[in-house]
C-alpha cells in the first residue's frame, strides 16, 4: 500500500513551495491570463499529478484511480446538483414565472431605497445564491438597483456585498457538499458548523448595505430594516443549516426574510422617504407605488415553485429520509498518512472515494424541477416546446461550470491523496494557534482568484483540516473558516464579476467594479477574523463533530 512521504525533498520549506506550484499556478492561470476555469482546473490537474507522481512517489495506477473517483464525485455530488439547480431557475425564466414573482416584490415595498434594496439585494439575492450562485444575483439584482436610481457601479456594489453571507450555501449548497467530500467530515456537521458562523455574519451586511444607499442618517433612521433583515435571513437559515443540511438555507433564510420584512412594513414604515444617497422623496412620488398588476392566481404561480422545491427537498434530504444513504457502487483507493501515528492494512488513514448514491440531493432537485414543470405545463404557463429552450440555456451557461467539476475534484482527490497536503499542513502547523487568521484568509484568497467557492473548498478543504489536526484545534473549525472565507472573497474574484456585470454597463470593464468592491469586502474580512477568534476562544465546542 502505497505510503505518503511527508518531505520528499530533505527541507520542509522547499517542500510546501513545490506543493504550492499547482494552486498558484492555476490561480495565475484564472487571475492574469484569464483562463477560462474549465481549462485552468485541467492544465492546473495534469500538473498536479505529474508532480505527485515524480516528487512525492504516488503510484501511478493509485494516482489514476484517484483522480478518477475524484472526478466522478465532482460530476454525481456537485454538478449533478448545479445542473438542475440552472434547469429551474431557467424554467422559472422561459415560462414567466420569474418576472411575476419580481414585480410582485416590486410591488410590496416603498420608493424608499432601504426598502427596496433590504427587499431585493438582501432578500432576493439570497434565494438567488441559494439557487444558481455563479453571480447571476449580481446580474439580476443590479438592473432593479440601477432602475432605482443608483449609478450602476454602486448599484453592483451593493448586490455584491449583499450576496457575502448566503455564498456558503450557494448552488443549492454545493460549496459544502464539496467540502464534505474532500474532508470526509460528516456533510450535517460541516452544515451546522458553517451555519454558525455565518449566522454572527449575517449581523453585519445589512447595516453596510444601508450605509450604502442612504449614508449615516439614512441607517440610523432605518435601523428596523437592518435589524429585522439580518435576523429574518439567520431564522430562517440557521436551524436548517443545523437540523437539515446544506441545501436549503439560503432559500429559507431568504423566504423568512421577505415574510418579516413584509410584516415589519405593514406597521412601520420610514418616517422620511429616502432616495439613493439619503435624498428625501417629495411626498407626491413617494405615494406613486406601482402595482404589480397580477392576479391573485398569478401570485400563487409565481411562489408554487419555491413551495415544491423546499417540500421535495427538505423531505428528500432530511435526516428522516433514508434515500440519501442509499448506495449502489463504491470504489476507493487507500493510502497510509504521512502524519498518522499508524496506519494498518485494515485501517489507512487517506482515501480517495467514490461513492454512487443515486438519490442524493441533486436528484432530489431533478424531481423538484420536474413537479415544477409538469404543474405548470397543466397551468398552461410551459409549453413542451420550452423544454428544448430551457436545456439550450442551461447548457450554455453550464458547461464550462460542470467541466470545472470534473477538474477541480481530480486535482484536489490527488492533492490530497498524494501527500502533496499533508507536506503543506505540516509546515503551516508550526504557525501554531495563530493560523486561525490565516484560514479564512486562504479561503478568501481561494475564491477571490478562482470565483468558486466549490473549488476553493475542493482545494484547501482537506489542507485545512489536516492542519486543524496537527494544532489540536476542533476538526470543523478551520475547513469552516476557509468556506466562510471564500463567500467574503466572492466580491472581488474576476470570475463572479465577470457574469455580475453581464446586465450593466460594465461589461469587461469588471477590474472597475473589484476595485470599488474591495474596501468593504477587507472590512468584512476583518470582522469574519473577530468572528473566528471568538469561536475558537469562546465557543469551540460548536465546531466539534458532536454538537453540543
Amino acid at each position: 500500500m502505497f505510503t505518503q512521504l511527508i518531505n520528499p525533498l530533505d527541507n520542509l520549506t522547499l517542500t510546501c513551495l513545490v506543493a504550492l506550484v499547482p494552486v498558484v499556478f492555476l490561480l495565475i492561470l484564472l487571475a492574469v491570463f484569464r483562463w477560462p476555469a474549465w481549462l485552468a482546473t485541467l492544465v492546473g490537474s495534469v500538473i498536479t499529478f505529474c508532480l505527485a507522481a515524480w516528487v512525492w512517489k504516488m503510484p501511478f495506477d493509485d494516482g489514476a484511480h484517484a483522480y478518477l473517483y475524484g472526478s466522478a464525485t465532482g460530476v454525481w455530488n456537485v454538478d449533478w446538483i448545479t445542473f438542475w439547480g440552472m434547469v429551474l431557475f431557467n424554467t422559472l425564466g422561459v415560462s414567466g414565472v420569474f418576472e411575476n414573482f419580481r414585480r410582485w416584490l416590486i410591488a410590496q415595498g416603498s420608493m424608499d431605497v432601504r426598502v427596496q434594496t433590504m427587499l431585493f439585494a438582501w432578500a432576493f439575492g439570497a434565494l438567488l445564491e441559494g439557487l444558481v450562485g455563479f453571480g447571476y444575483p449580481w446580474a439580476v439584482v443590479a438592473p432593479i438597483l440601477i432602475s432605482l436610481g443608483i449609478s450602476d457601479l454602486n448599484a453592483i456594489r451593493v448586490a455584491a456585498i449583499a450576496n457575502n453571507a448566503p455564498v456558503s450555501y450557494g448552488a443549492l449548497g454545493a460549496p459544502i457538499i464539496a467540502l464534505a467530500a474532500v474532508t470526509g467530515y460528516p456533510l450535517l456537521a460541516l452544515s451546522a458548523s458553517i451555519g454558525s458562523v455565518v449566522a454572527v455574519l449575517a449581523l453585519l451586511p445589512p447595516w453596510v448595505l444601508l450605509y450604502l444607499v442612504s449614508g449615516k442618517e439614512g441607517m440610523k433612521s432605518g435601523w428596523p430594516l437592518a435589524v429585522v433583515g439580518s435576523l429574518g435571513y439567520i431564522a430562517g437559515q440557521y436551524p436548517v443549516a443545523v437540523h437539515l443540511g446544506p441545501y436549503l438555507p439560503d432559500v429559507t433564510g431568504a423566504i423568512v426574510c421577505f415574510v418579516a420584512l413584509l410584516t415589519l412594513l405593514k406597521f412601520w414604515q420610514p418616517k422620511t422617504v429616502l432616495g439613493y444617497g439619503g435624498v428625501p422623496v417629495d411626498a407626491a412620488t413617494a405615494k406613486q407605488m406601482q402595482g404589480h398588476g397580477l392576479k391573485f392566481g398569478e401570485v400563487l404561480q409565481a411562489w408554487m415553485p419555491f413551495a415544491v422545491l423546499l417540500v421535495v427537498v427538505a423531505a428528500w434530504t432530511g435526516p428522516w429520509s433514508p434515500l440519501p444513504k442509499i448506495s449502489w457502487f463504491s470504489a476507493k483507493a487507500v493510502a497510509c498518512s504521512a502524519i498518522a501515528a499508524v496506519c494498518t492494512a485494515e485501517n489507512a488513514n487517506v482515501s480517495a472515494v467514490f461513492k454512487f448514491a443515486p438519490f442524493i440531493g441533486g436528484t432530489a432537485i431533478l424531481v423538484s424541477w420536474l413537479l415544477v414543470a409538469a404543474l405548470l405545463g397543466g397551468l398552461g404557463r410551459l409549453k413542451g416546446s420550452q423544454i428544448g429552450e430551457i436545456f439550450r440555456r442551461t447548457f450554455h451557461q453550464m458547461w464550462g461550470a460542470c467541466l470545472v467539476g470534473v477538474f477541480i475534484f481530480g486535482l484536489a482527490y490527488v492533492f490530497n491523496y498524494s501527500g502533496m497536503a499533508a507536506s503543506l499542513a505540516k509546515g503551516f502547523s508550526s504557525m501554531g494557534s495563530a493560523f486561525i487568521i490565516v484560514a479564512p484568509i486562504l479561503g478568501f484568497i481561494g475564491v477571490a482568484l478562482s470565483g468558486s467557492n466549490t473549488s476553493t473548498n475542493a482545494m484547501f478543504g482537506k489542507f485545512q483540516a489536516l492542519v486543524g489536526a496537527q494544532l489540536g484545534m476542533p476538526p470543523l473549525l478551520l475547513p469552516t473558516l476557509n468556506s466562510v472565507g471564500a463567500e467574503i472573497g466572492k466580491p472581488v474574484a474576476p470570475q463572479t464579476a465577470s457574469v455580475g456585470v453581464s446586465t450593466s454597463k460594465y461589461v469587461r470593464k469588471e477590474g472597475d467594479v473589484i476595485r470599488h468592491n474591495m474596501g468593504w469586502t477587507f472590512i468584512l474580512l476583518a470582522y469574519l477574523i473577530l468572528v473566528a477568534v471568538g469561536f475558537y476562544l469562546l465557543h469551540p465546542a460548536v465546531m466539534t463533530l458532536t454538537r453540543p
